[in-house]
């Protein structure tokens, strides 16, 4: 286990610490009225992270036999070219998700402001007040947290690629799933660290807060595409030098 494992697996961590489910929700639960609830905010945080971890362990076992039938076969070839493809996808994904032009971002605004005035409020964000009163079931963070990670794992791009490298990596399977331990616990690193501060601090910690949720729930959409294009470019890269040294 050396550093060029490790860097890249860090820096997908800290970008899926930054998802509505690990960090946008949290800040909102530290946020709702009344005093905050860390026992609640933390089973939150715990749920989504065990998700994420057994849902790991079930692809790095699906991927691992995929990745024992190519090299039993004695090829790795078609594996290779088949990351440089799906590589240059996500770039050329990334690119396209992010409207450039003023007319296009007007555009996608008025979209979602239709369909906020069309549907209402989000099942997220009813969850989230049923979640903060202190009367309901203890259950209903589970449920929530649960629903949240369901929802994000349709655009888990960033822990995919995580996935990708342990499976290339020269690690046993029970390495890789320590180190895929470690990496749910990064995930949720920061929201922990911003919950303690919340309570050590009280009000004066939450002007910043409020203001990087505002940060977060205007720019998440943003990030998407620049997450995808900087992971594409490190299956571009990682492919290359496979091929390069090959």
């Amino acid at each position: 286990m050396n550093v060029e494992l490790l860097a890249p697996l860090a820096l997908l961590a800290l970008i899926d610490s930054t998802s509505f489910g690990t960090l946008l929700i949290p800040l909102s639960l530290m946020l709702a009225p009344g005093r905050p609830l860390p026992g609640r905010i933390a089973l939150f945080l715990g749920t989504v992270a065990a998700f994420y971890l057994l849902l790991g362990i079930v692809l790095l076992l699906g991927a691992s036999t995929l990745l024992d039938t190519f090299q039993d076969a004695g090829n790795s070839q078609p594996l290779r070219i088949a990351q440089l493809v799906i590589g240059i996808g996500l770039i050329t994904v990334g690119v396209r998700m992010q409207p450039w032009t003023k007319a296009g971002k007007e555009r996608r605004v008025a979209r979602r402001a239709e369909e906020l005035t069309r549907n209402g409020p989000s099942l997220l964000v009813r969850m989230r007040g049923h979640a903060t009163d202190p009367s309901a079931p203890i259950g209903a963070v589970f449920v929530f947290a649960l629903t949240a990670a369901g929802i994000e794992a349709a655009s888990m791009i960033p822990y995919l690629a995580a996935i990708g490298i342990l499976t290339a990596s020269e690690l046993s399977l029970v390495g890789r799933n320590v180190v895929l331990f470690a990496y749910c616990l990064l995930m949720i690193t920061p929201a922990l660290l911003l919950l303690a501060a919340r309570l050590l601090l009280h009000g004066h910690v939450s002007p910043v807060l409020a203001k990087m949720e505002a940060f977060l729930a205007c720019n998440a959409s943003k990030a998407m595409p620049w997450a995808v294009s900087l992971i594409g470019l490190l299956m571009v890269c990682n492919s290359l030098k496979v091929f390069a040294s090959s």
